[in-house]
């Protein structure tokens, strides 16, 4: 969970390292860059560019044969082994990753119809439930161990798509319920930005952008209540959707509130992300509710065909100056600027300077007031619903949330 204050206030917060530490590290991803360009050529020898591969490649390379799922699992869980000790990205790997590879690759060689994300290895955020060898745990010691009776709702979508569950990445504990640094769980520990070591990677599914970032998995999917998927995204430069409310099944996931928990792919395209999508929408009994009102608005044939060049001309693109006063004369300022530049160039009509508030400042502190009021009373009656739909739940989780 990370408000839209909250990413704000963190934006130039870092992460304490020491001269010594930084100048380690440094020499750490020089060498691990080595290894990428190493593993790039070799990929490419083979007619497979494994390095930033997108899923459209990735279904090209099954087809020609020049790529198989077993390979490509092999590809990441060693980028998971060369750059997790430093980044802290992925909080568990699934031991069951290179089976499911070879079960799609076998289905593949039989000829059975297969869909975008099939054989494609995904990461999801750990308080996404799955019913395997991994845990589910919000990065949190006290729900290690305990056993889920179901797949998530999404995580179940991926799985009939046909996707590798990689394993689960690092979340902010709790989604950042619990007060703690954007990145850090007990059970992973911090979360970095691939890009700059000591800054901010942003949000509750840190570890879900950055492992985009890195190479680390095909796809990731993270969650979003305030922002934890727009920022990580942001500032590890890869592309989230934050889906409509209802659009992605909440059931199985860890929850902070139902009425602002989403589910959502973090890629490094937004062509990636829109075939994700497409992959975890629709109804769920066991979130009826939201996914039976949001699921009519599933366009017939998915988004993917909204994939196009000119798809600004025409569109309307609000801008609300007021929240942006405190970037004034910032390069940050200077490059969103280009941004509605560009999207004007394609054709988008930029309204430029809309009014929703005389005071937006004060509207943001106004809502982030009252939702903190709603959010406490929401995540005790969520969390205790989850709780008592484990089918185990450790000893040390009775006293949960009991006074001392």
């Amino acid at each position: 969970m990370t408000s839209t204050r909250q990413a704000t206030d963190h934006t130039d917060s870092t992460v304490k390292l020491s001269s010594a530490q930084l100048s380690m590290a440094w020499l750490r991803l020089q060498a691990a860059a080595a290894v990428l360009a190493l593993t790039a050529i070799a990929g490419a020898a083979h007619g497979f560019e494994f390095h930033e591969a997108t899923i459209d490649a990735i279904q090209l390379g099954f087809r020609n044969g020049s790529l198989t799922s077993t390979a490509l699992v092999r590809f990441y869980l060693d980028q998971i082994g060369r750059l997790n000790p430093l980044l802290r990205a992925v909080i568990e790997v699934n031991p069951d990753a290179l089976r499911q590879a070879a079960c799609a690759d076998a289905e593949r060689g039989r000829g059975q119809p297969t869909g975008a994300l099939h054989g494609v290895p995904v990461l999801l955020k750990d308080n996404i439930a799955t019913r395997d060898a991994l845990n589910t745990t919000a990065g949190s010691l006290a729900l290690l161990g305990s056993v889920v009776r179901r797949d998530a709702g999404v995580a179940a979508r991926l799985r009939r798509a046909g996707a590798v569950v990689l394993g689960k990445s690092n979340p902010s504990e709790w989604s950042e319920f619990r007060q703690v640094d954007n990145g850090w769980s007990a059970r992973g520990g911090q979360t970095r930005n691939p890009y700059v070591l000591s800054s901010d990677p942003c949000g509750s599914s840190a570890g879900s952008g950055v492992a985009a970032a890195a190479n680390m998995a095909a796809v990731t999917l993270g969650t979003d209540t305030d922002g934890s998927i727009l920022c990580p995204s942001s500032f590890n430069s890869v592309v989230g959707i934050r889906p409509t409310l209802g659009l992605t099944s909440r059931a199985g996931v860890v929850p902070i509130t139902p009425l602002q928990d989403t589910v959502g792919p973090i890629c490094r395209t937004l062509s990636d992300a829109v075939h994700v999508l497409d992959a975890i929408v629709g109804y769920d009994e066991l979130d009826a509710a939201a996914t039976r009102v949001a699921s009519k608005f599933i366009p017939p044939g998915g988004y993917v065909q909204f994939l196009k060049k000119d798809g600004l001309r025409g569109k309307r693109v609000g801008v609300l100056r007021g929240f942006f006063q405190s970037y004034a004369g910032t390069r940050r300022l200077r490059v969103y600027e280009q941004h509605l530049a560009t999207m004007r160039k394609h054709g988008a009509m930029v309204v430029d300077n809309l009014h929703v508030a005389a005071n937006p400042t004060a509207l943001l502190d106004d809502i982030s007031s009252n939702e903190g009021i709603a959010v406490v009373a929401e995540f005790k009656l969520s969390i205790n619903a989850y709780l008592a739909d484990l089918v185990y739940s450790p000893e040390r989780m009775k006293d949960f949330g009991q006074d001392d």
